[in-house]
């Protein structure tokens, strides 16, 4: 599954998803002219109400990121970028790092957790910045 969302995060599902698309976007995941995947499917499998996803689709299409072609579905813009030097090499770092907690015995919730809390610590210090 491309997508995924936190139910109980107490962020809007419609911003998850649309961060998520974003997100898939930057790194490469979807590329533009790329369709996504139906209303319908994406509802289903997150467990959402379509008219949520619905609602995604809208605000991502008012935003240039996708073109909604009715009849055809949704496709990622032409002028969507995709990941950038930095991105990269972050991914790779993050990717050293899960791999090596991973190795270490820990489950995919934990590491989720730690960088959570690390994000949460990192926030706290540094309010002004987001």
């Amino acid at each position: 599954m491309l997508f995924r969302v936190n139910q109980s995060s107490g962020v809007p599902l419609y911003v998850q998803l649309m961060d998520q698309v974003k997100h898939a976007i930057e790194m490469g995941a979807i590329r533009p002219g790329e369709q996504l995947p139906t209303i319908r499917k994406v509802a289903e499998d997150l467990v959402m109400n379509p008219n949520t996803v619905a609602r995604a689709y809208r605000e991502l299409e008012h935003a240039g990121i996708i073109e909604v072609k009715h009849g055809a579905g949704a496709f990622v813009s032409q002028s969507a970028t995709g990941p950038t030097k930095v991105l990269r090499k972050a991914q790779a770092v993050v990717q050293t790092a899960v791999e090596r907690l991973a190795s270490s015995g820990l489950t995919d919730e934990e590491i989720r957790r730690l960088v959570e809390s690390e994000l949460a610590l990192l926030r706290a210090a540094n309010p002004e910045e987001k």
